[in-house]
């Protein structure tokens, strides 16, 4: 690649990935506050009762994407890419006036079909980022893109709020608007990074979704680890699967109450992130902090559950951001007991089991949500998915206090190394050891 080809790839492919990467975090999150509102339109139903189709249609969605992330990033590596990032944002634009247009239940599952086909980009924008940045700087440019990933789920609830609170259907407009802006730039300006003499044919093997599992058999030793971490994982989700859902029956919240609860907790989770995560690392060494991400978290989903009025809500979700330490956390206990050259086994098995809550969990919460909010329910209890979501959270420690007691951190030969005092500073730790 030559001087001017970078600067070129620089200044517009950069801006056109970031804001790619956003949209479609717009796109995910902006629907959440209108779509009860929009499900009661179409069926004629309560809230409650929707809910359960609510979980349905997010599922169908984390089904898609899942299974059409490998294709489309081997599609980029056969044709490049630039027409799979443009296919991907045409096809985005039409799922939104789709669904915006919906008169009928079934589109809006064709909708959010789409939505997690054209939604699955982030391993091909990833890809553009490495084809035109040096090793150096690949850091900083995804850092970049996590922070693109970021705002977009912060602001696209919030924004989804504002518009659902004109008219239901007025976010799916807004965002497929914001679609076509993008492709419209990316179609005049972007330029493809992938040369062809780097291309490779397509194969169905390596595009296989269901090969991601590899991870699993590998890192046996791992096992009650990564147990805990799907079990968290499952537990987590009860917040983009019913949260908008439970503010509607519970409180009465309109969608403007909604996006701006979930804006909240975005906000919250983007200020741990960036600001606690590493201090509580180094104040209580990763296992401590682990424990009180888990803790916390146990204590945030009982709190919400309880919660009676609307109001609590916003109190409960200071204390329950720093639930976001255990992420962080729990990735340095598991790389610490992982040989260098199986990291990346490590990072993909968390991502296959993830993948797997993100298909399971939605549906399991929204429908144990309906069971005790529908009219004919045997108790009524809005509560009752946050309750699941704790009873998973406190099972999810089992695994990981198993695990702490019995899988030994590895040294840099790959053998495994002497337990070492966690939450002591460097020196106080290696006086410790000394004695």
């Amino acid at each position: 690649m030559t001087a001017s080809q970078g600067a070129r790839h620089g200044k517009n492919a950069f801006f056109f990935i970031i804001v790619t990467v956003f949209i479609d975090m717009v796109g995910f999150g902006v629907i959440i506050p209108s779509m009860p509102a929009l499900l009661t339109d179409l069926t004629g139903l309560s809230v409650a009762d929707v809910t359960q189709w609510g979980g349905y249609i997010t599922t169908i969605y984390a089904v898609t994407n899942f299974l059409s992330q490998p294709i489309l990033g081997n599609l980029s590596d056969r044709f490049g890419r630039r027409p799979v990032l443009l296919a991907s944002m045409a096809t985005l634009g039409i799922d939104f006036l789709i669904m915006g247009l919906a008169h009928t239940i079934w589109l809006l599952f064709l909708g959010r079909f789409l939505s997690g086909l054209s939604g699955a980009t982030q391993s091909t924008a990833s890809a553009y980022i490495a084809d035109v940045t040096e090793p150096e700087q690949r850091g900083q440019a995804f850092g970049m893109l996590g922070v693109a990933f970021g705002l977009g789920f912060i602001l696209g609830p919030v924004i989804g709020g504002f518009l659902g609170d004109i008219d239901p259907r007025a976010p799916f407009f807004a965002s497929a608007a914001l679609a076509g802006v993008n492709f419209l730039y990316g179609a005049f300006v972007l330029p493809e990074s992938l040369d062809k003499e780097h291309r490779r044919p397509f194969d169905w093997k390596r595009a296989n979704a269901w090969g991601a599992f590899r991870h699993f058999s590998k890192l046996p030793h791992l096992s009650w680890f990564i147990l805990a971490m799907g079990l968290f994982y499952f537990a987590h989700w009860v917040y983009p699967s019913t949260f908008n859902y439970f503010g509607a029956v519970r409180y009465g919240w309109d969608s403007k109450m909604i996006g701006l609860a979930l804006g909240a907790v975005g906000i919250g989770q983007a200020i741990v992130s960036g600001t606690l995560v590493g201090r509580f690392i180094k104040w209580f060494g990763p296992t401590r902090t682990a424990m009180i991400g888990f803790g916390v978290s146990l204590l945030a989903f009982i709190a919400y559950a309880a919660a009676v009025r609307g109001w609590m809500v916003f109190a409960i979700v200071p204390f329950a951001a720093l639930g976001g330490v255990l992420g962080p956390a729990m990735n340095q206990i598991m790389t610490a007991r992982v040989a260098r050259n199986a990291q990346g086994e490590l990072q993909g098995a968390l991502a296959s089991v993830q993948a797997l809550t993100n298909m399971t969990s939605p549906l399991v919460m929204t429908q144990i949500f309906f069971y005790f909010t529908h009219a004919d329910a045997p108790v009524h209890f809005a509560g009752a998915s946050f309750t699941l979501a704790a009873i998973v959270c406190a099972i999810s420690m089992i695994p990981l206090v198993i695990g702490l007691r019995t899988v030994p951190k590895v040294a840099e030969t790959g053998g495994p190394a002497p337990a070492e005092p966690e939450g002591l500073p460097a020196g106080e730790a290696s006086a410790t050891a000394a004695t």
